[in-house]
């Protein structure tokens, strides 16, 4: 493998370091910046104030940053996965795990030595609610659960902490969408993977992945909605088998030891769209196509502008490959992840 200090250009230092001014979390895991001033390295999104650009060295991994003598940034911790969960956020995921019918107040949080606005901010800004929502969908998943299991709806109010039904029934429609009854209900879990290249979010049944995007992909709130209102499901925090597997593949795969996923996918689009995605998923790794040879493969020469619209619809990414698909003339082109994503995914799988 080349010295990847070495292989960064005039360009690529330019690009990086305007991600760096700007905090381009699509940047995340492509380089690493080192600060001569300080003599310390950083992720793309650090908040520490930013230096001079002739005050900066590029890295593409933290060992080259570590070997030209550069230590880790303590505010943005290089070393560890991009947004990886802070220990307090996890020791209160363990806490709703441990005992997921309880209530929590400004005591208990006082009880663990922690302030409850803290607590707020920290979950807002990872899972996009507070904690007490958090902690009230996962009672609510588990009520679900019993529901779906054949339990009465009294019993699942009970069993989950609810001593009013019409409370039971208020949470449950903020979540689902629809009162609760004794049919089933169809749910999709989400969950945060931290990567090599930022963190992800993995929405799962029991069964099948049905998305799998970077979690600052533009537009992924309107496409978890519309994923939502396709299936007519309810999407609550958690985990299945199926999101174990998929993680454990992501790890493997950015570690080059993984070249095809089997993790079961289940597709949400047009006929047309699944052609080009199953088409897509048959690019072989460490090679790409252009769109106009993706719309030959699907037996629609005339159709490369309908493919490059299926490819952007794609909410597989990685598993279902459209970073491969590339220009005809041989450059980048749009993906959703960021094309500096694009290009590391590119040279990971071409062993460069």
């Amino acid at each position: 493998m080349k010295d990847p200090h070495t292989m960064i250009t005039a360009l690529e230092r330019n690009e990086y370091y305007q991600a760096l001014v700007q905090r381009n979390s699509e940047y995340e895991g492509v380089f690493f910046a080192g600060i001569k001033s300080t003599g310390i390295f950083c992720r793309p999104t650090c908040t520490a104030r930013k230096p001079k650009k002739e005050n900066c060295d590029f890295f593409k991994t933290a060992q080259e940053a570590l070997l030209a003598g550069y230590r880790s940034c303590k505010r943005c911790n290089p070393l560890s996965h991009p947004e990886e969960a802070p220990h307090l956020i996890k020791t209160l995921i363990e806490a709703v795990e441990a005992e997921p019918e309880k209530r929590w107040s400004d005591a208990d949080f006082r009880a663990l030595g922690v302030d409850s606005s803290t607590v707020r901010r920290q979950f807002k800004k990872r899972f996009g609610m507070t904690f007490v929502a958090y902690a009230r969908a996962r009672r609510m998943g588990l009520a679900m659960k019993q529901i779906r299991n054949g339990e009465t709806v009294i019993n699942a109010q009970i069993n989950t902490g609810y001593e009013s039904g019409s409370g039971f029934r208020d949470a449950f429609s903020r979540i689902m969408g629809a009162a609760p009854n004794n049919k089933s209900h169809k749910v999709l879990k989400a969950e945060w993977l931290d990567t090599r290249l930022g963190p992800m979010i993995a929405m799962v049944d029991e069964d099948a992945l049905y998305l799998l995007e970077f979690a600052d992909r533009r537009g992924l709130e309107r496409e978890v909605e519309c994923l939502r209102k396709r299936l007519k499901v309810a999407i609550i925090p958690g985990r299945t088998k199926i999101t174990d597997s998929i993680e454990k593949e992501l790890t493997e795969y950015f570690a080059g030891a993984l070249k095809a996923f089997t993790t079961p996918i289940a597709y949400t689009g047009s006929d047309f769209q699944k052609s080009v995605w199953e088409q897509l998923r048959k690019i072989p790794y460490g090679k790409t196509r252009s769109y106009a040879e993706q719309a030959k493969a699907i037996g629609n020469p005339s159709a490369v502008r309908a493919v490059a619209r299926a490819n952007g619809a794609n909410q597989l990414a990685i598993i279902v490959p459209c970073h491969r698909v590339i220009g005809s003339d041989g450059k980048l082109t749009g993906y959703a992840g960021g094309l500096a994503r694009k290009q590391w995914l590119l040279e990971n799988e071409q062993g460069m």
